[in-house]
């Protein structure tokens, strides 16, 4: 979804802390696209919160306390009236988008399926998966990519949360895909070096390539290759042809999508290189983000990959280029796994 309008430039303070351990900090509080967004006083982004995933913790209470889900420590305090009534607003809003079990999503969806089943076509699970893809919200594929997210780590460990690389993380993120991504990126133990793209903004980079590496350029690049594949394939798209026809139209009617589905493209996942993008579609995404690819090329090419454009036609070549992440960022950023 996309943060109500009215809110869209709204900002308060509050009191943020990132675990249970942690001292509570002055922030400034934020709308973005699909996100809550927490800054330090300087506008640097500590964080962002799925909108679709806030939960309240103590209802009717002032100060209001959020959290990012269910399962955190992590927790946000605000006093603003205004600031509260826009988060409570876009929550029931979000909770109100949501498919409800047991009901049809839309009157699209009624008469998507009334037709197929007047015309007796239910054997096109190509045309159910494009419809799938149509209409599935923001708030389902975050759910989606966080179910996902979660079979992954059974298979690989947990997701790195230290607590400086999870600030320099956040920064790393702002500077590569601007500051209303929808999703995250995570650092985890994905056995091999690669940033895979999943449904709800998510992506998941291997730790190698931040512990073992000494340019933030090259992590940049995998990085910015995983957000770009999005526009040639979407991420739910592989999950959907491994549901099938009947789980697709299950997730149509219901809004469900089977957790051994998502188990099963999880062991996929780990087991699969994730492919690398065509060169004519790689280098305008560094173009945009004014990240040299040189260095991710280089990288690349030492790995047997056919990737000299990279190179050779880097759009930073001769520019003067915005720093990707201080020295002291980067290195808390190797050291999230700790």
């Amino acid at each position: 979804m996309t943060a109500l309008k009215e809110y869209e430039r709204l900002e308060s303070g509050g009191l943020w802390r990132a675990d249970a351990k942690a001292q509570r900090r002055d922030v400034v509080v934020s709308f973005g696209n699909a996100t809550l967004v927490i800054s330090d006083g300087a506008g640097r982004p500590l964080t962002h919160w799925s909108l679709a995933a806030v939960t309240r913790q103590n209802p009717g209470k002032r100060p209001a306390v959020f959290a990012p889900d269910m399962d955190t420590d992590e927790t946000l305090e605000v006093e603003d009236t205004l600031m509260v009534d826009a988060i409570e607003k876009v929550r029931k809003t979000v909770a109100r988008a949501r498919p409800r079990k047991g009901k049809l999503r839309g009157l699209g969806t009624v008469a998507l399926l009334g037709g197929l089943v007047a015309l007796g076509v239910f054997w096109l699970p190509d045309a159910m998966r494009q419809q799938a893809l149509n209409v599935v919200p923001l708030s389902k594929r975050m759910e989606i990519g966080a179910v996902l997210l979660s079979n992954l780590q059974n298979l690989t460990g947990p997701i790195c949360r230290g607590d400086l690389g999870k600030d320099a993380l956040a920064r790393f993120q702002t500077r590569l895909l601007g500051r209303d991504m929808p999703g995250q990126i995570v650092v985890m133990p994905l056995g091999q070096e690669t940033a895979l793209p999943l449904p709800g903004g998510i992506i998941a980079l291997d730790r190698a390539l931040v512990e073992r590496l000494d340019d933030p350029a090259i992590a940049a690049g995998f990085v910015l290759g995983a957000n770009q594949s999005r526009s040639l394939q979407d991420p739910l798209f592989p999950i959907l042809e491994r549901a099938g026809f009947t789980n697709t139209m299950r997730l149509l009617a219901t809004g469900d999508l089977p957790n051994e589905v998502l188990d099963s493209y999880a062991s996929d996942l780990i087991g699969d290189q994730a492919p690398v993008l065509p060169e004519n579609d790689l280098l305008p995404a560094f173009a945009a983000a004014q990240i040299p690819s040189s260095p991710f090329g280089a990288f690349r090419q030492a790995q047997g990959q056919p990737v000299m454009d990279l190179i050779v036609n880097d759009p930073m070549k001769d520019q003067d280029v915005i720093e990707i992440m201080s020295d002291g960022d980067w290195v808390s950023l190797q050291g999230i796994c700790d």
